[in-house]
């Protein structure tokens, strides 16, 4: 059972994340807008499917870590809270951008919308990377199976990116003016997420090493 403080802790770190301007956002606003609300919702589909894929694939590897070498586990916490830093570095450095600028794009099938929704998502290294890096923020071992407490939070992740972005391609149009008028929020947002990310790279950080128990 992860604690309730962990839990929205968790959530804030994920409603930042979905509202930073990315390849996601950037291709399923272009596409409502280019093709309609029901092309969004399909090319969303597609995204949802990548992030299935990244989330069993961060949960899976991190229980066969734990069984296979206990002690590697805390090594990668570190090397998880170490990207996090870098992370929040990169997000609010000098120059650093946020552009989200939605493109032209040509109509497409049902079938093709969802195989693009799903590659821009799969193909992007960074979810996996964040995945890999968030996880065992949250993961306790001493809790139980770190596989179903990695699903756990993975399914609280892609439930609240399918509600933005549900929420967003209803009103992309409306959205893309906003961000045209409003350029002082994407740099703001940049020192929000940095400050979030850095936070929490600073609070596994400072907890002492875990003893993880063996099993999945």
């Amino acid at each position: 059972m992860i604690p309730l403080s962990d839990l929205l802790l968790f959530v804030v770190a994920c409603i930042v994340l979905v509202v930073t301007p990315g390849p996601n956002m950037l291709y399923l606003l272009s596409r409502a807008i280019c093709q309609g609300q029901a092309a969004g919702m399909v090319s969303l589909a597609g995204v949802v499917a990548g992030f299935i894929v990244h989330m069993l694939c961060a949960a899976v590897g991190l229980s066969a870590l734990l069984v296979a070498v206990p002690v590697a586990f805390d090594a990668v916490k570190f090397a998880g809270a170490l990207y996090l830093l870098w992370m929040a570095w990169d997000t609010v450095r000098p120059g650093a951008r946020s552009p989200l600028e939605p493109r032209a794009m040509p109509a497409e099938s049902p079938r093709a919308l969802f195989v693009k929704g799903f590659l821009t998502n799969l193909l992007n290294p960074k979810v996996a990377m964040f995945y890999l890096a968030l996880f065992p923020q949250f993961v306790d071992p001493a809790r139980g199976s770190v596989l179903l407490q990695s699903v756990a939070l993975g399914g609280v992740q892609i439930v609240i990116s399918i509600l933005f972005d549900v929420w967003m391609i209803s009103t992309a149009a409306a959205i893309a003016r906003w961000f045209a008028l409003n350029p002082v929020w994407l740099a703001a947002q940049r020192w929000v997420m940095g400050g979030v990310l850095a936070a929490l790279a600073v609070r596994i950080l400072l907890e002492p090493a875990l003893e993880p128990r063996h099993g999945g």
